[in-house]
C-alpha cells in the first residue's frame, strides 16, 4: 500500500492528492458554479440587475440543467478525467460570463449550463476519486472530498458578505476568476494521471433493484427538502434587515456548518452504518427545513442554516458512498440516477412555491407550505432508511461511513 501523503513511483496520484483534487473540483463546481447564485440573488435584486421573477427563472434553469447533466453523466465514464476537466472549465467560464450578461435570456442559459456541468463534476469527480482511493485501499478518506462543496459555499458566501457593497457583477467576476484558479490547479494536478475508465474493484456487488430504487427516492426527497432553505434563506434574511453585512452572514454559516459537520463525521464515525448516518442527517435536516414555516426572525433563519448546512453534505456523502458500496464495479450509473432524483426533487421545490403563491390560490405563502411538505418528506424517508438498515445489516453486515 502506498503511503497516504506520497505519490507512487509510477507517477500515479497519492491518496492525499486525490482527496485534494476532489475537494477543489467540488468547491469550484458546486460551491461556486452551482450555489453562488443563492447569496448573489438578493444583491442582484438590490442592483436592479434582475427582479424576483427573473431570479426564480434563473434558479429553475439551473435546476433543469442539473437534471440534464445528471442524466447524461453516466455516459461519460469512459474518459472521466478528460470530461471532468472540460466540465470544470465550462463551470468557471459560465460564472465569469454572468458578470457581462445584459439580457435575462442569456443569464438563464448560462445558469442552465452551470447546472449541466456541475452535475457532471459531482458524478464524475465522486466516481473517479472514490474508485481511485478504493484501488489504493484508502477508501476511508473518501468522505473528505465532499467538504469541497461546503468550502466553496463558504468562500462564495464570505466573498459576497465582505464585498456586499460592491456591485453583484463585480462579485460574479471575482468568483469566476477564483473558480478558474481552481480549474488550473486540478488540470495541473492530474496532468500525469492516467485517464482510466471505471473498472471493477475487489468487492462483491450487491444487485438489489428494490434498494437502489429506494435510495433514489430518498435522495430525491433530500433534493426537495434542502432546496427551499438553500434558495431562499438569504432572501428571507434580507426581508428582515436590508444590510448585506447582516443578512449576508446566513450563507457563510450554511457552508461552515457543512464543512465542520462533515469533518467531524469523517473523523468520529468510522464504524457508523451509512444508512443510519443518512437517516439521522435527513431527520435533522427536516427540522431545519421546517423552521421558516414557523418563525422568520434572523435567529431562526440562522439556526435553520446551521441545521440544513450541517446535514447537507453528510447526506450527500453517505448517499454517494453507499452507491459505491452497492455497485462497486461501476458506481457511475447509480450515482447518476441518484443525482437525477436529487435534481427532480430540487426542481419540484421552487415549482411548488410558485404554484402555492399563484394568484389563483389567493397568494398563499408558498415558502411556508413547501417547507412543511419538505420536512414531512424528509422525516418519512429518514424513517425508511433507518428501518431498511436493519434488513441490510442482517443480510450483508455493517457498512461503515468512510470505508
Amino acid at each position: 500500500m502506498t503511503e497516504t501523503g506520497q505519490s507512487t513511483d509510477d507517477g500515479s496520484l497519492s491518496a492525499r492528492e486525490i482527496v485534494v483534487i476532489g475537494i477543489v473540483a467540488l468547491a469550484v463546481a458546486m460551491g461556486i458554479g452551482r450555489f453562488a447564485f443563492t447569496p448573489l440573488m438578493p444583491l442582484m435584486m438590490r442592483d436592479g440587475s434582475i427582479d424576483a421573477a427573473t431570479g426564480a427563472k434563473w434558479a429553475a434553469a439551473n435546476y433543469a440543467g442539473y437534471l440534464v447533466g445528471s442524466l447524461v453523466a453516466s455516459r461519460l465514464g469512459r474518459h472521466p478525467m478528460r470530461n471532468l476537466r472540460w466540465a470544470l472549465g465550462c463551470v468557471a467560464a459560465s460564472t465569469v460570463l454572468i458578470a457581462f450578461v445584459t439580457t435575462p435570456i442569456v443569464g438563464g442559459l448560462l445558469r442552465f449550463a452551470a447546472g449541466v456541468f456541475s452535475a457532471w463534476v459531482l458524478v464524475l469527480g465522486s466516481s473517479w476519486c472514490l474508485m481511485r482511493l478504493a484501488r489504493q485501499g484508502e477508501g476511508r478518506y473518501g468522505a473528505w472530498i465532499y467538504t469541497g462543496v461546503g468550502l466553496g459555499i463558504m468562500v462564495a458566501g464570505v466573498l459576497t458578505w465582505l464585498g456586499g457593497e460592491q456591485s453583484a457583477r463585480m462579485l460574479w467576476l471575482e468568483l469566476g476568476l477564483l473558480a478558474a484558479g481552481g480549474v488550473w490547479y486540478v488540470v495541473r494536478a492530474v496532468a500525469n494521471a492516467r485517464d482510466e475508465p471505471v473498472a471493477a474493484v475487489e468487492s462483491t456487488p450487491r444487485q438489489d433493484d428494490r434498494w437502489h430504487a429506494g435510495l433514489v427516492v430518498c435522495y430525491a426527497a433530500f433534493g426537495f427538502g434542502y432546496i427551499v432553505p438553500a434558495t431562499f434563506l438569504p432572501t428571507l434574511a434580507r426581508a428582515q434587515i436590508d444590510d448585506p453585512l447582516v443578512f449576508g452572514l446566513v450563507w457563510p454559516v450554511f457552508g461552515l456548518a457543512s464543512i465542520a459537520s462533515l469533518a467531524i463525521a469523517a473523523r468520529t464515525a468510522p464504524t457508523a452504518r451509512r444508512r443510519r448516518v443518512w437517516a439521522v442527517a435527513q431527520a435533522v435536516m427536516a427540522v431545519g427545513t421546517g423552521m421558516p414555516a414557523f418563525d422568520r426572525h434572523l435567529w431562526s433563519l440562522a439556526v435553520g442554516a446551521l441545521l440544513v448546512g450541517g446535514t447537507f453534505m453528510i447526506t450527500t456523502m453517505a448517499g454517494l458512498q453507499l452507491a459505491r458500496e452497492l455497485a462497486p464495479a461501476n458506481p457511475t450509473p447509480l450515482l447518476a440516477r441518484m443525482t437525477s432524483g436529487f435534481a427532480v426533487g430540487q426542481i419540484l421545490g421552487p415549482v411548488l412555491v410558485w404554484l402555492v403563491a399563484h394568484p389563483m390560490l389567493r397568494g398563499a405563502d408558498g415558502v411556508t407550505l413547501t417547507s412543511l411538505v419538505a420536512a414531512a418528506l424528509l422525516l418519512l424517508t429518514a424513517t425508511w432508511l433507518w428501518r431498511s438498515d436493519r434488513h441490510e445489516s442482517r443480510a450483508h453486515g455493517s457498512d461503515s461511513i468512510v470505508g
